[in-house]
């Protein structure tokens, strides 16, 4: 993390900034910190594009899909102000590493633990789509691995599948490349939950090999080959008995693929086979995950300041940030034997280079890289 420019302000809203998490020429992210001492992504958008309408609808229409959406799976909206100059958003603070680092860092997940981490993201989705929406941008990056498992980040790309889209017009791809579904790369504005589908294949594919369905390349190209059906996506890798089911969330027509039911109840079949509790796979799917190295920021950090207090320094590396669980629940059961306390969960470390990414792409008016 980046300390505060002399630019910055020194509080947004009721939050006290800590630092900066990322920035791009649409805006800047900051780390806030409540009065009791809570911690907060702050999203504010830079002055120069305050007075754009166009812009400062978008920021509208991400607030009103954080209000819509709720669930465990889903990053919640704490508050956000559409009238300040400029308009700011926080959002919840999600501990743990990302997908793309974890594979990234410690390689594809196990097969077991690749069908438990999908069942739970179709959950996250399901909340989704019961709100209307439609996510549009779901990818590793924007999958955060915490102590109780995935929640979806991101919702700067999400609409309203009833909603007019004047904000993306016709023939304009909007999304992330590399989980891209074929109707999205044409353009097409009426997106169904089937693009859903195919991203979480296309993420399902990275997270269980390592590879995504597409090799990277020019974008103009990459969109040739997402729309041509008979460029099949690459699914090498992919364990046997989830090879089918991922091939069809891959389709090339929306129509062809399942139905997020039928892509839960048959990842749930393969992450419980042989008989292996439920609780057992999650306890795995964090054992492989979770990261638990210590906070490095300031104590002072985590304590409620003093109304006097000065704004705190942090030292500039992302990759050491972290946060309490904002929502505990309790510890699965297989995490310590019945006759035992559970452990006391550890703070975990938090990956926030998403981030920065969400600045760069949640409102792009092309397709992102």
């Amino acid at each position: 993390m980046q300390p505060l420019k002399s630019t910055d302000p020194a509080e947004v809203g009721p939050y006290r900034l800590l630092g900066r998490l990322g920035s791009g020429g649409m805006g800047v992210v900051y780390l806030g910190k409540s009065r009791t001492a809570d911690l907060f992504a702050i999203k504010m958008i830079t002055q120069g594009l305050a007075g754009d309408v166009e812009f400062r609808t978008r920021f509208a229409a991400e607030v009103d899909t954080l209000r819509t959406v709720s669930g465990t799976r889903v990053a919640r909206l704490e508050r956000a102000d559409l009238d300040a100059d400029p308009p700011w958003l926080a959002v919840e603070f999600v501990a743990g590493r990302s997908l793309q680092t974890q594979v990234e860092v410690n390689g594809p997940l196990s097969p077991r633990a690749g069908a438990m981490l999908g069942a739970l993201l179709v959950e996250g989705l399901r909340s989704v789509h019961a709100a209307g929406l439609v996510h549009r941008d779901l990818k590793p990056a924007n999958i955060m691995l915490g102590p109780y498992g995935p929640m979806v980040i991101d919702f700067g790309l999400a609409v309203l599948r009833e909603r007019d889209h004047h904000l993306t017009g016709t023939g304009l791809p909007v999304g992330t490349l590399a989980y891209m579904s074929p109707e999205q790369a044409r353009g097409e504005r009426d997106l169904s939950t089937a693009t859903d589908v195919y991203a979480l294949g296309a993420t399902l594919v990275y997270a269980l090999t390592g590879h995504t369905v597409f090799a990277q390349g020019n974008a103009i190209a990459l969109l040739k080959r997402i729309d041509d059906p008979d460029d099949l996506p690459d699914t090498s890798g992919v364990p046997a008995d989830l090879a089918a089911l991922i091939d069809g969330m891959l389709g090339y027509e929306p129509s062809t693929r399942p139905t997020l039911d039928t892509v839960f109840d048959r990842l749930i079949a393969v992450a419980t086979a042989g008989g292996v509790r439920t609780e057992e796979v999650r306890a795995d799917l964090a054992r492989q995950t979770f990261v638990n190295d210590p906070l490095d920021l300031p104590d002072e950090a985590l304590q409620p300041e003093a109304e006097d207090s000065d704004t705190a320094s942090v030292e500039d590396d992302p990759t050491r940030l972290v946060s309490l669980p904002s929502r505990p629940e309790p510890e699965p059961a297989a995490l310590a034997p019945a006759d035992e306390p559970a452990p006391r969960p550890q703070v975990p470390a938090a990956d926030v280079g998403w981030l920065a990414e969400e600045m760069r792409t949640a409102y792009a008016r092309g397709a992102a890289l």
